[in-house]
């Protein structure tokens, strides 16, 4: 591993996260987690993202540069009388607001687009491609093509006829 990748792990790496074998992370990406993330093998994530939620990301996954994924409730905007800069965060060990349970699952073998933001509670299927600049706040269903704030679906990645050989193509050259 170059020294400078080696580097970017240590101080992006922080709290509960877990990666997998050949990630890579850009410059300016943080990744943390209050419960526990893990990221799967051959990960590539972009410049300047940042993963701030409980969470999985699959084998093979491509994340662009400026991504976010983060909680939907990590600051207790309804606690009287505190200003928003002192309300309580879902990294203090005492945090008992909403989002505590919520997670961001992307499937194996994704590409989120450049400036895509993830909320805490959305999953991304298998196979799927979030488009530059979209939000995902439900479900993506595997392989589709989404894109909008929040996303819709344009899409399909890939016809009927060539998944399963793409399918069987990944397994059988990657393991995913």
């Amino acid at each position: 591993m170059p020294v400078l990748q080696y580097v970017q792990k240590r101080i992006a790496v922080r709290g509960k996260v877990r990666l997998g074998q050949r990630v890579h992370l850009g410059l300016g990406t943080t990744l943390w987690a209050p419960s526990g993330l893990t990221v799967g093998d051959d990960v590539y994530v972009g410049r300047f993202c940042s993963v701030e939620c409980d969470g999985a990301i699959g084998n093979g996954t491509l994340i662009g540069n400026f991504v976010a994924c983060v909680g939907r409730y990590d600051h207790d905007w309804r606690k009287l009388g505190v200003p928003m800069a002192a309300s309580p965060w879902i990294g203090n060990a005492d945090y008992q607001g909403a989002g505590l349970e919520d997670r961001i699952d992307v499937g194996q073998d994704v590409w989120i687009g450049h400036g895509a933001i993830l909320l805490a509670g959305a999953h991304v299927g298998r196979g799927a491609i979030v488009a530059a600049g979209s939000v995902v706040t439900s479900h993506v269903a595997p392989y589709a093509i989404v894109a909008g704030n929040p996303v819709r679906s344009i899409g399909e990645r890939l016809p009927g006829s060539e998944l399963a050989e793409h399918e069987r193509l990944l397994r059988e050259r990657w393991g995913v």
